[in-house]
């Protein structure tokens, strides 16, 4: 297994001096020892670690101990704050703000309900829409323009033929050493200490 220290790159694409590590990348060259390695870095414990795969690796979710997407919950949100908004939006203006009354035709709910489904069905769907994006968006720290992982030569490979986990400098049981004999337990073919910019 080959290790080396990787200095954080400026924005003028020169390495920095040493810092403090911000994270440590490990590359495996298969989807089996990712999954491998994923499965050890859940049972020690690190909570701040990702995975990065050319392609989806069935079981990986799994192996990181992934719970369910709360992204539902944020849509359904948005969905009845559409839905209800539209009702009172209509209600308000019909039957509340500026009556008119059409050949003797109540003027609001429930008399009025079948001609607002066109309203509530399209703020339904536009609110769940925002919601989805937004909620995906804060879900996943994004937007977020540049992360250490791209300091590394080797990542280029990320979206080629190799597979990589990161642990990140600030998880709780962070310790360098006790990480490369991780690693180096689940064959990591090379393992990164990409390291911070010094101010």
């Amino acid at each position: 297994m080959e290790t080396t220290a990787q200095p954080h790159r400026g924005h003028d694409g020169a390495h920095d001096q040493f810092g403090a590590p911000s994270l440590i990348l490990a590359e495996f060259r298969s989807a089996h020892d990712v999954l491998h390695a994923a499965e050890k870095v859940r049972e020690a414990g690190y909570v701040k670690w990702d995975a990065h795969t050319p392609f989806p690796v069935h079981g990986m979710d799994r192996a990181m101990g992934l719970r369910d997407s709360r992204l539902g919950w944020i849509v359904l949100i948005f969905a009845l704050i559409g839905l209800s908004g539209a009702f009172l939006m209509m209600q308000w203006m019909n039957g509340i703000d500026y009556v008119t009354v059409v050949g003797d035709k109540p003027p609001a709910a429930p008399q009025t309900l079948p001609s607002m489904v066109p309203i509530l069905f399209e703020l339904t769907i536009l609110l769940s829409a925002f919601g989805a994006v937004f909620g995906m968006l804060h879900l996943n720290g994004l937007p977020r323009h540049h992360h250490p992982v791209f300091d590394s030569d080797h990542f280029r490979l990320a979206s080629d033929d190799r597979f990589f986990l990161s642990i990140e400098a600030d998880d709780p049981k962070f310790d360098l050493d006790e990480i490369r004999r991780l690693f180096e337990g689940a064959h990591a073919s090379h393992v990164e200490v990409l390291q911070e910019e010094d101010v």
